[in-house]
């Protein structure tokens, strides 16, 4: 239950669909990026925006249970991250 007004559940909602939407454009980066670095920091980006959307709908809906959603998504994006880094790393895939 949201003890929060209407115009600010809105507002939170709005600034949810905005970081979606970003996270939309960066598809591009992912699909058509020039390097293996590209492409790892693109997927990184649709992870945070991923948890900063989840923190957002929290908000709105008085939701506490999805920011524990986002901690576990935040950890596990970090951890994708140091994955694919040392995969590229080893293979020499670093300039």
């Amino acid at each position: 239950m949201s003890v929060a007004s209407p115009l600010v559940t809105g507002v939170f909602l709005g600034a949810a669909g905005a970081f979606a939407l970003l996270a939309v454009v960066v598809l591009y980066r992912v699909f058509a990026g020039p390097t293996m670095q590209d492409r790892v920091i693109a997927v990184n980006v649709i992870g945070s925006n991923t948890v900063v959307v989840l923190a957002f709908v929290a908000a709105a809906f008085g939701e506490p249970g999805y920011l524990d959603i986002a901690l576990v998504y935040a950890l596990l994006n970090f951890l994708m991250s140091i994955a694919i880094s040392k995969f590229t790393v080893e293979r020499g895939g670093v300039i």
